[in-house]
């Protein structure tokens, strides 16, 4: 193994748990999913999001009742308040109450607005200023990418919203679970390697498929936890429908190029695989001024998440 100037403990053994877990074997067996499960903590679905999501799911949700659940949390109600008087939907005046707010934003946009705060309470135990850092990016990357699916037949705005969150939310808890991968973390930004491959050679389990676990265990569709367990796979857009069925590799397509423009605009340290984006354009057809427009808006998103 070559050396990366990093202390890991038990290096060996993680090692060799690692190729067990790795993503290469495309399928993990219920051992495999019992280890990782074992490892790590991985948050339940808390009682709140499910009350949304079984309110919102209704064929005739009641906003009353998904303003109250909002109304009971302060983390939910001020994330309510902020997408509902941002640029995005705020056009009509400023709104107060998670009533109004719930009216403006419509129910899928309100599940959104639950899951985020709830994952976003998640993350502890963290560098309050890496966290907030983490948050901010990937809020932002929800709302491009929820922008750009708005522009593509048969992807939905609001799915593409919650897989960006939840695509990377594994690496808080990696980082909450292990001393060292704050520093892998940090090579991997320098040294532009690819994360989940450096992750399956020093620990047990790699942020795709905790991160598909996480959905799995707030009860959010199992498309989600499809996209999330392939995103970094570089074979992802060869696989077959079976493995890795249409819908899912939409989002992550959608995602990709939505990572890419983001990094373009904040001129920050993410490094995207560039045949992944290239990949992504072609797979959902994307021109060099599509490109462009999506650029524009992109842009009216960061304005918003920083508003």
């Amino acid at each position: 193994m070559p050396h990366t100037g990093l202390s890991f403990g038990r290096l060996a053994i993680l090692h060799k748990m690692a190729k067990y877990m790795s993503l290469g074997s495309r399928e993990l067996s219920p051992e495999d999913l019992q280890k990782v499960m074992s490892t790590i903590d991985i948050p339940t679905c808390p009682a709140a999001v499910g009350d949304a999501m079984k309110e919102g799911q209704k064929d005739e949700p009641n906003l009353s009742r998904l303003a109250d659940i909002i109304s009971a949390d302060a983390g939910m109600t001020a994330a309510a308040l902020k997408l509902a008087n941002s640029p995005l939907f705020g056009s009509s005046g400023p709104v107060s109450s998670a009533r109004k707010a719930v009216e403006r934003l419509g129910t899928k946009n309100v599940l959104c607005v639950v899951v985020a705060s709830a994952l976003r309470a998640s993350i502890t135990g963290l560098p309050a200023a890496w966290v907030e850092q983490f948050w901010k990016r990937t809020m932002t990357l929800a709302l491009v990418s929820s922008m750009l699916a708005k522009r593509q037949y048969g992807i939905s705005a609001d799915a593409a919203y919650t897989y960006a969150l939840f695509h990377d939310a594994a690496i808080p808890l990696m980082m909450r679970r292990y001393p060292d991968y704050g520093s892998l973390l940090e090579k991997c930004r320098t040294e532009h390697l690819d994360l989940s491959e450096a992750e399956e050679q020093y620990f047990p389990c790699s942020h795709p498929v905790v991160g598909s676990l996480l959905v799995r265990n707030w009860g959010l569709p199992p498309i989600l936890g499809q996209a999330i367990r392939f995103h970094h796979d570089k074979e992802a857009y060869d696989l077959p429908e079976g493995t890795l069925p249409g819908g899912a590799l939409s989002l992550i397509a959608v995602t990709q190029v939505a990572e890419h423009l983001l990094s373009e605009m904040l001129d920050d340290d993410f490094e995207g695989d560039n045949a992944l984006f290239e990949r992504a354009l072609d797979f959902l057809g994307l021109s060099g001024d599509d490109v462009d427009e999506a650029r524009q808006r992109a842009a009216t998103a960061i304005e918003s998440a920083a508003s």
